[in-house]
C-alpha cells in the first residue's frame, strides 16, 4: 500500500509540475521583428519560445510560472503601424474575470506606449499557443491537482484495487 501511494504522488507531483507553460515572448512594431509578425510560422522560431515562460504576480516578488500565454496585436490609429506581443502572465487570484486579462480574450482600442492601439489581446493555455488566434483551453492546474487528490485519498482509503508490489 506505501508503494502505490507513493507511485501516485510521484506521478502527481510530475504531471502538475509539467503544466508549466512554454510560450513565445517577442516584441514587433512596424515589422521590425520578422520572426514575431503575422502571419506567424513556428519554424525557427525556438529562439523567441520561453520554456518554462515566466511572469510576474500583482502584489509579489519575482517570477512564477504562467497560467496563459498572451498575444496583442495590433494597428496604431496615429501612423496605420503594426504591432504585436507575445507574451506569458498569471491569474493573480482575484475574484472578477474583468481584472484578470488571462482569463478571456479582448478586442477594441486601447492605450499601449501612450499611443492609441485597434486590436485584441489574446489569452490561451497551451505550449506554445500564441502563435496565432489563441488555442484550446486546458483545465487549469488547479484541476489536475485535485484529481491528483482524489487519486492519493482513494488509495488511502484502500479503494484501488490495482496490484503493486
Amino acid at each position: 500500500m506505501k508503494s502505490l501511494l507513493t507511485v501516485a504522488l510521484l506521478v502527481c507531483l510530475a504531471v502538475t509540475g509539467a503544466l508549466a507553460l512554454d510560450c513565445f515572448k517577442c516584441v514587433s512594431v512596424g515589422g521590425s521583428n520578422p520572426s514575431c509578425e503575422e502571419p506567424f510560422h513556428n519554424n525557427y522560431t525556438s529562439s523567441i519560445l520561453e520554456s518554462p515562460c515566466m511572469g510576474g504576480r500583482k502584489g509579489r516578488n519575482g517570477v512564477f510560472p504562467a497560467t496563459a500565454c498572451l498575444k496583442l496585436a495590433g494597428v496604431y490609429e496615429d501612423s496605420g503601424q503594426s504591432m504585436v506581443v507575445r507574451g506569458c502572465g498569471l491569474d493573480s487570484g482575484t475574484l472578477t474575470v474583468d481584472t484578470e486579462i488571462v482569463r478571456m480574450s479582448h478586442c477594441g482600442g486601447f492605450y499601449f506606449d501612450a499611443r492609441y492601439v485597434s486590436g485584441c489581446l489574446l489569452s490561451c493555455t497551451e505550449d506554445g499557443c500564441n502563435l496565432g488566434l489563441g488555442g484550446p483551453l486546458r483545465p487549469p492546474n488547479e484541476h489536475v491537482a485535485f484529481v491528483c487528490l482524489l487519486v492519493t485519498v482513494a488509495v488511502l482509503l484502500g479503494a484501488s484495487t490495482v496490484p503493486f508490489n
